[in-house]
């Protein structure tokens, strides 16, 4: 099989390499505008498989037929949960390096199948040990999911304006996903003596790795990953189709190809990067970048929003709700209240920038985690309906502001961070530093609150605290700004022209 012909009327097919994954058929759209909902809508599919499986084991761990079915104590329901997060580190320490050398769009693909494989595992499981494996495989599937999506996307989608929209939106099909597994979880609990109550919301949740693998043929690759192969004449056609219906010649065009094929050539020549783990740390300004991106994925998972994603039955328990079809009927509304508030936050970032958005939301939920302790505390054993009413009203006020700022911010900050030659392996590390963090807090979150109750709250708000400070003091903003200007912006002015010496080693003063 060789190149098929290309003419105006018909998009290029990629000849066939083998080894970069181009055997995946290509047939673009002709319209630019339908290639970028493409794009964002194959890459939210696994963002909208993460959001699911958070809800649906928040539906689980309340349904009476999975508890018993695996005889489940704090300990083993915290090892179910978090098992998820221990293919997530794995994800994070090796698939980095496979999406750089195979493209982001194969990459995206194999991980699809994976989480596809792993769903049907998981479905099937007869005990606690083959549920935990098939939750391990299917933490490797999204998480490299959500290390390839996020790269494939910043790289893809043709400005500014996309970018935003396109990574904010990533995460926020968390949501779509979460409401769609609430409500089927809900469905299920009425058959409450079958398996098949925990089985039918498991087995459902492949729908999403499907719909992923069928868009992939429709999609291109990143054209900053084909110049950085040397494949520019592709990446020239990719970025016609994606900014300007297929006109090579356009002025936009041939602006981003010179801007993108100049800055690729300064990382791999003049500042001597290659793709690998050690230009992790090879320079203050990736070690900062880094350290931005990580920063991400940490404070996002201590904030608090945990608690309420996978053990809100036990928070509204703790509160006074101790009816399982209305802790399920509280987990759908909860679940459409965050989305309107993550689709609001996707708006809004692009005006207030990333850096004030994650202050005023983080600062926001720190003060509505407190609400929940103290209420919890003051009415969790009591008769008064006000009360405990008053302690939901406080825990959607919490998931409204983490809704806000972080729901879009997670998936978007970090690659807007990390320039290409770091960018794969910088999401891994940000992904394994996420899944990592998630394992300790998803684990211990079902004993601690078993303990300590009310108190739980009050210690998450205290660190919650700490990262508002760092936030402040550390973060940088990145609103407006192309791929290649953020580069500038840390390392210097070196990329485009104007110094020429240790750009990568003055970053404020780093």
């Amino acid at each position: 099989m060789g190149p098929s012909k290309v003419t105006m009327t018909q998009p290029r097919v990629y000849g066939y390499h083998r080894f970069y994954g181009a055997w995946i058929p290509l047939w673009l759209p002709k319209s630019s505008w339908v290639i970028s909902v493409l794009l964002v809508f194959c890459s939210c599919i696994t963002s909208t498989t993460f959001g699911y499986d958070a809800s649906m084991v928040n539906g689980l761990n309340i349904l009476p037929s999975y508890t018993s079915y695996f005889h489940l104590t704090p300990a083993t329901t915290g090892l179910n949960t978090s098992s998820l997060w221990i293919g997530g580190c794995l994800a994070g320490l090796t698939y980095g390096r496979i999406t750089d050398v195979l493209g982001r769009r194969p990459a995206l693909f194999y991980a699809a199948l994976l989480t596809l494989i792993a769903v049907l595992i998981q479905t099937a499981s007869q005990n606690v040990a083959m549920f935990v494996c098939a939750r391990i495989l299917l933490g490797f599937g999204t998480s490299a999911s959500g290390l390839t999506g996020p790269a494939y996307l910043a790289e893809t989608l043709p400005t500014t304006r996309w970018r935003a929209w396109g990574l904010g939106v990533f995460n926020d099909f968390y949501y779509v996903g979460g409401l769609i597994a609430a409500g089927i979880t809900y469905a299920t609990s009425f058959n409450a003596n079958s398996t098949w109550a925990w089985r039918v919301p498991s087995l459902i949740q492949g729908v999403f790795s499907l719909i992923c693998i069928i868009i992939i043929p429709f999609i291109p690759e990143s054209p900053r990953w084909l110049i950085y192969q040397g494949r520019n004449q592709e990446a020239r056609e990719v970025l016609a189709r994606t900014c300007s219906d297929g006109d090579v010649g356009s002025k936009v065009v041939l602006e981003q190809f010179r801007e993108i094929e100049a800055a690729v050539e300064w990382e791999r020549e003049h500042a001597g990067e290659q793709l690998g783990v050690r230009e992790l740390v090879r320079t203050r300004g990736a070690r900062k970048r880094v350290l931005l991106a990580v920063s991400a994925a940490v404070f996002s998972t201590i904030a608090g929003n945990v608690i309420s994603s996978y053990y809100l039955g036990t928070m509204l328990t703790n509160a006074g709700i101790t009816s399982s079809t209305t802790q399920l009927q509280i987990n759908i509304i909860l679940n459409a209240f965050c989305l309107v508030c993550s689709l609001f936050g996707t708006w809004i970032i692009d005006v207030w920038g990333r850096k004030p958005t994650a202050v005023i939301s983080t600062a926001l939920l720190t003060i509505f985690l407190f609400m929940v302790g103290g209420l919890t505390k003051a009415f969790g054993n009591s008769a008064n309906t006000s009360g405990i009413y008053g302690t939901v009203a406080a825990i959607f006020l919490f998931q409204g502001t983490y809704s806000i700022g972080w729901t879009p911010i997670l998936y978007l900050y970090p690659p807007e961070v990390l320039n290409y030659a770091i960018r794969a392996n910088g999401m891994g590390v940000f992904q394994f530093w996420l899944n990592a963090t998630a394992i300790l807090i998803v684990f211990t979150m079902p004993i601690a609150l078993a303990k300590l109750s009310w108190k739980t709250y009050m210690i998450n708000g205290a660190w919650d605290l700490v990262m508002l400070g760092l936030i402040m003091y550390y973060w940088v903003e990145t609103k407006g700004m192309t791929l290649e200007e953020i580069d500038e912006a840390i390392d210097g002015k070196g990329r485009r022209g104007g110094e020429e010496e240790g750009e990568g080693e003055k970053v404020n003063g780093m």
